[in-house]
C-alpha cells in the first residue's frame, strides 16, 4: 500500500519565493498548494511560511493575510510550521532595520539585527553547524552547503527551558563575519535562515526530512 502524500500549504501573503518552494516540496513528494486561504492553511499537514525583503513589510503582509493567526493556532494545536529566510526571522520577538523596530510573532525571544560582516548581504553558499541529534539535518554531511541571501540575522539564542520534561530547542549556527542562527527545531516549529528550495540536493534532503515528520 502506498503512503498518502502529505498536504503542504505554502502560505502566499505576497512575500517569498512561493513557486520555488512549491517545486522543491513537490520534488520530495509533497502534495503542495500555494494559497493564502485561512482554512486550507489551517488544515494542511504542514504549513511553510516563506519570506523575502524587509522584516516590517513581511510582518505587515502576514497580518493582512491573517497569517499571524494561522501560525499561532497551528502551533497551539501542535501542527507543523516551517519558516524560511525572513519567514524565520518574523518568528522572533522583534526586528530592527535602519533603526526602526518592528514586533515579530514572538514565538521565540530574540532580536533580528544587522549582520556585522565585511561583505553584506551574505549571499551565496555556506556550511552550518547543526546538533548531532538534529532531525532537520539528518543524513547530511557536515560539509553540506546551503544558499543564503540576507543582511540581517539573529545573533543570540536566549530561550531557556526550565521544565526537564520538555525537549530543548535544537539550534543550528552559521558564520559570516559573526555567528548567527541558521536554523531552529522547536517541537512543531522549524525554521531556516537559508533557502532550502535553492540549495540543491542538500536542500531537498532537508525538506524531505521535514516532510517525514508531518
Amino acid at each position: 500500500m502506498s503512503t498518502p502524500e502529505k498536504k503542504v500549504v505554502v502560505f502566499d501573503y505576497g512575500f517569498g519565493n512561493v513557486r520555488s518552494a512549491e517545486r522543491a516540496l513537490a520534488h520530495v513528494g509533497a502534495d503542495v498548494e500555494i494559497t493564502g486561504d485561512y482554512d486550507k492553511a489551517m488544515n494542511a499537514d504542514g504549513l511553510l511560511v516563506p519570506g523575502v525583503g524587509a522584516f516590517s513589510a513581511c510582518m505587515k503582509g502576514l497580518k493582512e493575510a491573517r497569517g499571524d493567526w494561522v501560525v499561532e493556532r497551528r502551533l497551539a494545536g501542535g501542527r507543523p510550521v516551517m519558516g524560511i529566510c525572513v519567514g524565520m526571522q518574523i518568528l522572533f520577538a522583534r526586528g530592527i532595520e535602519h533603526g526602526v523596530e518592528t514586533e515579530g510573532l514572538d514565538e521565540w525571544p530574540g532580536t533580528v539585527g544587522p549582520l556585522d560582516a565585511p561583505v553584506v548581504p551574505h549571499m551565496g553558499w555556506n556550511t552550518v553547524e547543526s546538533p548531532e541529534d538534529s532531525e532537520l539535518f539528518a543524513g547530511l554531511d557536515a560539509d553540506a552547503r546551503f544558499y543564503f541571501v540576507h543582511s540581517y540575522a539573529v545573533h543570540d539564542w536566549s530561550l531557556k527551558i526550565t521544565n526537564p520534561a520538555m525537549r530543548a530547542p535544537l539550534v543550528t549556527w552559521a558564520t559570516h563575519g559573526e555567528k548567527f542562527v541558521a536554523a531552529v527545531e522547536n517541537g512543531a516549529l522549524w525554521a531556516t535562515q537559508f533557502h532550502p528550495e535553492k540549495s540543491g540536493e542538500a536542500g531537498a534532503q532537508l525538506l524531505a526530512n521535514w516532510l517525514r515528520t508531518l
